[in-house]
C-alpha cells in the first residue's frame, strides 16, 4: 500500500533469507544463521516488508499455530527510515491480518525491547506482568 507523495510502500510476503537476515542485523536485532533463517521463514503466517525505491528497509512477521496462538516478531526498520511511522504501519498490517483472520479467542504474544513496548500498546499490547512474566531460553 502506498500513500500519495509517501516514498515507502508496505508489501506483504515473506522476506526472502538474505533480506531477513540484513535487515535484523542493520536495524539492530541479533543476527541468526542462515540455516535457522530457511528452516523458519516458510513457517511464517503472515509477514510484511516496507520498500523504499524498490529495497526493502523495514519488515515485520507473525509467526505461530495458525489457530491458538501467535507471536509478533522480527519488527525492524533499517535506522536511516526510523522515526517515519514506519514501525506503526509495519504492526498496523500485522495486526490488521491478525484480526481479519486469527480464530477468536486467539492468544498473540510480542517480546517489547526498550521503548517499543510505546508503539505495541497503541495496538492493545499490555504486559503479562504480574500474573505472568515472559520468559525465554536459546539453544
Amino acid at each position: 500500500m502506498k500513500r500519495d507523495s509517501d516514498p515507502y510502500v508496505l508489501e506483504a510476503g515473506t522476506p526472502s533469507v538474505e533480506t531477513y537476515l540484513r535487515l535484523r542485523t542493520a536495524s539492530g536485532l541479533s543476527g541468526k544463521p542462515v540455516e535457522a533463517a530457511q528452516a523458519g521463514l516458510p513457517n511464517t503466517w503472515h509477514a510484511v516488508s516496507v520498500l523504499h525505491d524498490g529495497e526493502p528497509v523495514g519488515m515485520g512477521r507473525v509467526i505461530g499455530d495458525g489457530g491458538c496462538f501467535f507471536q509478533v516478531v522480527d519488527i525492524c526498520v533499517l535506522p536511516d527510515h526510523q522515526g517515519r511511522g514506519l514501525g506503526r504501519r509495519i504492526m498496523k498490517a500485522l495486526v490488521d491480518e491478525l484480526e481479519r483472520r486469527a480464530p477468536d479467542g486467539a492468544y498473540v504474544s510480542l517480546i517489547a525491547d526498550g521503548d517499543a513496548r510505546f508503539l505495541y500498546e497503541k495496538f492493545g499490547f499490555t504486559p503479562t506482568a504480574p500474573a505472568s512474566i515472559g520468559m525465554h531460553r536459546t539453544v
